[in-house]
């Protein structure tokens, strides 16, 4: 392809991306008006946001297969379709039931977005340094998308109410089927990756027990027999799925491609970049909202200082990854956040504005500088015909701490009430400050002492 039309592919690929990042966060500050307009309070909340996020990170890693296997833009127009006609299901729900439905749906649709995006990137980029640039750009697009969510949703609340945050996805879906249609090539793997659906169910049921335990931890008790029913249920499907996956030819995911310390610290990283990410903008709008009584658009505008630092670091961070590596960019991610969330951690009910705008602007930086090191690193630890799964791994990561975040936030704050908020969160800004200090210790993994070795499942035996 012209130059031309690998940028062209990057910018379509990038839309669709836009609208999975948006869906993952554009509903946190919107979370009052619906429960409002439902019926609901906080515990039914969590799980409108985490329906979309937990079904989205069991199904990442299939969908990237699928899509190697099939043919990544017919299962992308597939994936837009359905995501498509979920939002409108989501903006027609008339009950809290249906909307979380609704929400899981989505969840399908956004998984066959996700990582057939980056699958398609890195096949249309030959050229190692491009390709460093690309996933700076695509990384920088995914970055604002989340971190703008929250603006663009207190926005559409204020003018048209909650029902609106659905409605927008409609437009922008046809507007991506008409691009890819026109100029995303169609591309498949050599040698594609075989359905491993043991491995499927297992794997979606290990992340629906952890994130489910912590959500509904606060309501049955943590000591109670179903919490202890449920860590224990947690605990032994990992291990089923782990023990069935070694012992699998071609595995969902191979637990041997963990040996190599730089792809099992990109993908540690990713779930801690989303850990911190989703418990700022949850403990956001919840603190601002019912402790200050801000409108959600008061709340969601004061996240911009977030999405102006992510925007404005993510194509450096994918810039010096293509130039130096992946090192400096991710040191760099988790001394902002930490920062950040240092910042917050003796938060009160009336914290200086300007401490809270610094904040977030630290972790919007910190954000900024932490996906493309974390893209790069996991999709240079497998070949490039192997890019969904690549894609599908670090993308499940993500939303997977996405999920896990939403939940702690919740369980810390669900019983507080709004004078008690401020204090109650504390602990979260200090999971936020450990999520970056995390990201110090995986900066010094992040670049192999050697080009790293293809994982022998990749190979054609």
């Amino acid at each position: 392809m012209s130059a031309r039309r690998r940028w062209t592919v990057l910018a379509v690929c990038c839309l669709s991306m836009f609208l999975v990042g948006l869906d993952t966060t554009i509903v946190n500050v919107g979370l009052p008006a619906i429960g409002r307009g439902l019926g609901v309070g906080t515990h039914g909340l969590e799980w409108t946001v985490d329906a979309y996020t937990l079904v989205l990170a069991g199904l990442l890693i299939s969908s990237g297969a699928l899509a190697d296997r099939f043919g990544r833009r017919r299962v992308f127009q597939t994936g837009l379709l359905v995501f498509g006609a979920a939002s409108l299901a989501c903006a027609l729900a008339p009950s809290v039931g249906a909307l979380v439905a609704a929400r899981a749906v989505q969840g399908i649709g956004a998984s066959m977005l996700s990582p057939v995006a980056l699958a398609i990137v890195v096949n249309a980029m030959p050229d190692p340094k491009e390709r460093a640039q690309a996933i700076g750009i695509w990384a920088s697009v995914f970055g604002l998308s989340m971190a703008a969510g929250p603006v663009m949703g207190g926005f559409l609340i204020e003018a048209l109410g909650w029902r609106s945050m659905f409605w927008i996805n409609a437009p922008v879906v046809v507007a991506a089927l008409v691009l890819t249609a026109v100029f995303v090539p169609e591309s498949r793997a050599q040698r594609a990756q075989r359905l491993d659906l043991p491995g499927q169910a297992l794997l979606s049921l290990a992340i629906a027990l952890s994130v489910g335990t912590l959500i509904e931890g606060p309501r049955i008790g943590w000591t109670s027999p179903a919490a202890l029913a449920m860590y224990a249920s947690t605990a032994v499907v990992t291990f089923a799925f782990v023990r069935i996956e070694s012992h699998r030819h071609e595995p969902l995911m191979d637990p041997r491609l963990f040996r190599n310390p730089a792809f099992t610290s990109a993908v540690l990283a990713a779930v801690a970049v989303f850990v911190a990410l989703n418990v700022t903008l949850l403990l956001n709008t919840l603190y601002l909202q019912q402790t200050r009584d801000w409108t959600p658009l008061a709340a969601g505008t004061a996240t911009l200082p977030m999405a102006l630092g992510a925007t404005v670091c993510a194509p450096f961070s994918g810039r010096l990854v293509g130039r130096i590596g992946p090192r400096l960019p991710l040191a760099l991610a988790g001394g902002f956040i930490t920062a950040g969330g240092l910042s917050l951690i003796g938060l009160e009910q009336d914290t200086s504005v300007l401490l809270l705008l610094l904040s977030y602007l630290l972790i919007g930086i910190g954000f900024g500088f932490a996906n493309a090191p974390i893209t790069n690193t996991a999709v240079s630890g497998l070949p490039p015909a192997r890019a969904g799964v690549a894609g599908g791994i670090t993308s499940t990561a993500r939303q997977f701490g996405a999920a896990l975040g939403i939940a702690i936030a919740g369980a810390l704050v669900t019983s507080a009430t709004p004078t008690q908020l401020a204090h109650a969160s504390r602990p979260g800004w200090a999971l936020v400050a450990t999520c970056g200090a995390l990201l110090l210790l995986f900066a010094h993994t992040s670049r192999p002492r050697k080009p790293l070795p293809h994982p022998t499942p990749a190979r054609a035996k």
